[in-house]
């Protein structure tokens, strides 16, 4: 068991940054501000990016800069700055190139059903972060467990981000949080993209970030064991999830909420 994975099943722990790679300058802005924000409160920060949206709503979404860039530049701000990352997969072959870099290999929510994508994940013997769908309970994340652990994999994580209840929305069932703790796996709240409204900004994602603090208290209130919060310096100026981005000079704020409960 990797050190990191023990720190993270005995202290609250956060995984910020860019819903995507936009600029290698945004990545360095944003990872100085999560390590000051590491060593100050002294709590395990993860840097997360993502090197490829492939599941955007247009086919004229910005998608980042691909695979093997955008794993170089993943690397540099490891390297830099001494911070665990994380990064998501959409393809099985993508699994192994990306563990030469990541902490921790994050499945999306919409692809959390995918045999050999979780298989693939799991294998590398890497921390996997399996996000639950949307259209699953958390109850029902007891069958991508499985998969991951059939390879003998323990080192898992689980992802609560709401349920679709209609169009273009999401709630969250808190519940769902102690659910999936009954696994015996550490259980994280992404508070950013519960406040998502799909596909509703005429072909873009839309969202509420003014809720982003309050996803973050609840889920403390339910037992949740780490937070998930996509970061930008401008979200309004984001390639990607904008609007449920939260402004990095916030994220302090609410980091404080958290630590002071």
């Amino acid at each position: 068991m990797s050190k990191l994975y023990q720190q993270l099943q005995s202290s609250p722990f956060l995984i910020a940054g860019p819903c995507v790679i936009e600029t290698p300058e945004i990545l360095h802005e944003i990872a100085t501000e999560l390590k000051r924000l590491q060593e100050k409160y002294n709590i395990p920060i993860i840097f997360k990016a993502s090197f490829d949206k492939a599941n955007r709503t247009s086919i004229h979404s910005f998608r980042g800069p691909g695979l093997e860039k955008g794993i170089a530049i993943l690397k540099e701000i490891k390297e830099t700055y001494q911070l665990p990352i994380t990064t998501d997969i959409h393809e099985a072959h993508q699994a192994e190139k990306v563990a030469e870099v990541a902490d921790i290999i994050q499945i999306p929510a919409f692809l959390s059903r995918q045999t050999d994508l979780i298989v693939a994940a799991a294998q590398t013997h890497k921390i996997v972060n399996i996000k639950k769908a949307q259209f699953l309970s958390g109850v029902d994340m007891q069958h991508p467990l499985e998969k991951a652990t059939s390879t003998g994999n323990k080192q898992l994580l689980l992802t609560e981000r709401g349920n679709l209840y209609g169009y273009n929305n999401l709630v969250v069932d808190f519940r769902n949080i102690p659910d999936m703790k009954a696994f015996g796996y550490p259980v994280i709240m992404d508070c950013t993209h519960a406040v998502q409204r799909p596909g509703a900004a005429n072909g873009k994602t839309g969202g509420n970030r003014e809720f982003v603090p309050s996803m973050a208290l609840a889920a403390k209130a339910f037992g949740a064991d780490g937070y998930f919060m996509e970061v930008h310096p401008d979200p309004e100026q984001g390639l990607s999830d904008g609007p449920n981005m939260l402004y990095l000079r916030d994220l302090e704020g609410v980091l404080v909420q958290l630590l002071e409960l």
